[in-house]
């Protein structure tokens, strides 16, 4: 049994082998790696047995580690398309939900609850007199025979409404047109 010289081996085939091996993977490194392991491996095989043909005991082993190289390659590319497709689908709800959100909506909402907390902590009758007056409507006619007080008793829980609610919410000034 002839063992093949492993110079007349690389010498003969390398050169070939690469250039075919690059035309697939695509990187020069992994395509030297993979002709080197191919020429080492057929020399080694060489030593067990004799070879009827280098050409395809070459190319079997390229085109088998190749095919490894890029299966991984392709399963690192999935990964990475389902990250990136994750990514980009929850940047998307946060640009949508970004734009979905109305600060007036939340302000004034805020702003709402702050006025209902402070109507909550105002004396009965300040608290009665404001309500009927902004929000219900009422005369202050009307109002002053609800509460049993005159109609000037009436304008004085209002104005003293007004000025706890202005003062209580001054940062909130270009709104309290909506309650004041």
């Amino acid at each position: 049994m002839a063992q093949i010289n492993f110079n007349s081996i690389y010498t003969t085939y390398y050169r070939k082998a690469f250039l075919f091996t690059l035309s697939y993977v695509h990187n020069d490194q992994v395509a030297e790696d993979i002709v080197s392991e191919a020429i080492i491996h057929l020399w080694e095989l060489s030593k067990e047995r004799e070879i009827p043909s280098i050409e395809a005991i070459l190319i079997t082993y390229i085109r088998s580690k190749s095919l490894n190289y890029l299966k991984h390659i392709q399963a690192q590319e999935n990964v990475y398309q389902t990250l990136l497709d994750k990514g980009q689908r929850e940047l998307e709800i946060r640009i949508s939900t970004l734009e979905a959100c109305d600060p007036n909506e939340i302000l004034s909402e805020e702003l709402r609850a702050k006025v209902k907390t402070l109507l909550a902590s105002m004396p009965e009758k300040t608290r009665i007199a404001f309500v009927r007056d902004r929000l219900d409507g009422k005369s202050h006619k009307e109002i002053a025979e609800e509460l049993g007080i005159s109609v000037k008793g009436v304008e004085y829980h209002i104005t003293r409404a007004v000025k706890m609610l202005r003062d209580s919410l001054k940062d909130y000034a270009p709104f309290l047109f909506f309650f004041i």
